[in-house]
């Protein structure tokens, strides 16, 4: 789960709380205008052990999953107690843990996604009956073996189109050594989209990119990442974001249209960013990233969040707001159509952002793997 390359453990020991302004931005972007940025304020909600990710829940609720195995609901008095805890079932060396949490539309089912005791991606189903769930009913709907302990990726999100899609990064070490990456006959380096109850373990959709390839995974809805920590969808317009993580240079933030048909190439390994990695050749169907930042600050690895679709904030509506671990300044986006045109330092750090979740009304929450849990609100 630990998603820069400086150091394998998720947990630094270093607390920054500088914030800075981004270095850089897209070659292909427009200078930011000079526009105020919208005055926000992170109010302490709870403190979680080592928080790793959340979703929105049943009845209005929010659900914080913590890294070694332990997902507990939010409520005005806090963390409540454990409400699953498979911490007997997950190892936490490098960047492993539990990675991912998300309901389906109705909440009738629970998903979890995390890297087992040999370190295998797994993505488990649980049946949700009254707002809780049933344990009897757990069933692994996908694995992924992993030939490193970092990189995993791990995110899980049910798509507008009611599909759940799953990020994993390209396997692990440094410069993807496999070319896991560019490889379409592996599920790692790419973002998945799969039917959970269209068939067992699980169905392709049929209009996924690749099932006529004889050649690529039927899964695969886009390729070329290099480790995926956090993407979203848009809850206004139904577009895809994701934060992908660099090698040593550069921060990527990837777009897709919501009418997309899916089969984007992010780049990785060729490109890190708008630039050649290494010796590498863009690819013809590169999609390059609708922004990115370089490494000549603090900031060392991209925590992607969410287009803010709340009510609270309303200067902050349709932005997308995002993190970066080693930095932890909030910062946002102003995107139309595919293209950047104002960035914002939000004024307010997060620590160690490992993660944002979205709550049912729209409004923000920031997750700091040392344990605070904060929500955006105006200030």
């Amino acid at each position: 789960m630990r998603v820069r390359t400086r150091s394998s453990a998720i947990i630094g020991t270093i607390c920054l709380v500088a914030s800075l302004a981004l270095t850089a931005a897209s070659a292909d972007e427009p200078a930011a205008p000079r526009q105020a940025a919208p005055k926000v304020a992170l109010k302490n909600v709870a403190t979680a052990k080592n928080p790793s990710a959340g979703a929105a829940g049943p009845g209005g609720t929010v659900w914080i999953a913590e890294r070694a195995g332990t997902v507990r609901v939010l409520s005005g008095q806090g963390l409540g107690e454990p409400v699953l805890d498979i911490s007997g079932e997950t190892t936490t060396d490098g960047e492993r843990g539990l990675l991912g949490v998300t309901f389906d539309k109705e909440f009738a089912h629970f998903y979890i996604s995390f890297t087992n005791l040999e370190g295998t991606s797994t993505v488990d189903e649980f049946a949700v009956r009254d707002g809780k769930i049933q344990p009897d009913t757990r069933r692994t709907v996908l694995t992924q073996t992993q030939p490193y302990a970092n990189h995993n990726g791990g995110d899980i999100k049910f798509g507008p189109d009611g599909y759940l899609y799953i990020a994993f990064g390209d396997g692990g070490s440094g410069g993807d050594p496999h070319g896991n990456g560019q490889n379409l006959d592996t599920l790692l380096g790419k973002l998945l989209r799969i039917d959970p109850r269209g068939g067992k373990p699980y169905a392709i959709p049929p209009d996924n990119p690749y099932v006529d390839d004889p050649n690529a995974k039927d899964e695969i809805w886009a390729y070329g990442l290099r480790n995926p920590w956090r993407f979203s969808f848009d809850a206004g317009t139904g577009d895809l974001l994701i934060g992908d993580v660099g090698q040593s240079a550069w921060e990527e933030i990837d777009w897709a249209p919501a009418n997309s048909k899916g089969g984007e190439n992010y780049g990785w390994s060729q490109m890190e960013g708008n630039h050649p990695f290494r010796d590498g050749t863009e690819p013809a169907n590169h999609v390059p990233p609708v922004h990115e930042y370089d490494r000549t600050g603090l900031g060392c690895s991209v925590t992607g969040g969410y287009v803010y679709r709340g009510e609270a904030i309303p200067d902050l509506k349709g932005q997308y707001v995002f993190s970066d671990y080693c930095d932890g300044t909030v910062r946002s986006l102003q995107i139309e159509n595919g293209k950047v045109t104002g960035v914002h330092d939000l004024g307010v750090n997060g620590g160690e952002v490992v993660s944002f979740v979205q709550g049912d009304k729209g409004e923000l929450y920031v997750l700091d793997i040392g344990g605070s849990v904060s929500r955006i609100d105006p200030a």
